[in-house]
């Protein structure tokens, strides 16, 4: 069954369920849940924000948390672990990593729309070892190798 299921924490007593902000969005905002006051992110600094629920995924996903472009582009708040993973069989709080890659301290409060999060579906591949892999145009050629173009 395709069904996501938030859990509310205690702490968590007025928050929306994550939700997506229009019918096209792939992924669903996530909001700080700071209830007592906020959290101000200087330079170079990272921060975990509690979004105030736990989570049960649908069998195979994986829940793949990542920046919002505009706090990203704008202020320079990035996920340092982009995308964050919660795996299907975490129970526990969800919180998001945040990076203050910008040059001012950055403030969140209660309710702030702070990252997004897409379902998204994992492969098991069987896991084997070889002698050989096959071979290919690119080869072991890795980190620009194919050009600026």
């Amino acid at each position: 069954m395709n069904v996501l299921k938030f859990k509310r924490l205690p702490e968590n007593a007025d928050l929306p369920l994550p939700s997506y902000a229009t019918a096209g969005a792939a992924g669903m905002d996530l909001r700080a849940c700071i209830p007592n006051g906020a959290v101000t992110i200087e330079p170079g600094r990272i921060a975990l924000i509690p979004i105030g629920f736990s989570v049960e995924l649908p069998s195979g996903t994986e829940m793949q948390i990542r920046p919002r472009s505009g706090l990203a582009t704008k202020h320079g708040l990035l996920v340092p672990n982009s995308p964050g993973t919660v795996d299907e069989d975490y129970r526990g709080p969800v919180q998001v990593a945040l990076l203050n890659a910008g040059r001012e301290a950055f403030t969140i409060s209660h309710g702030d729309r702070i990252a997004q999060a897409v379902i998204a579906p994992v492969l098991k591949p069987e896991i084997v070892e070889t002698e050989t892999l096959s071979d290919t145009e690119r080869g072991a050629g890795g980190f620009g190798s194919t050009g600026t173009d």
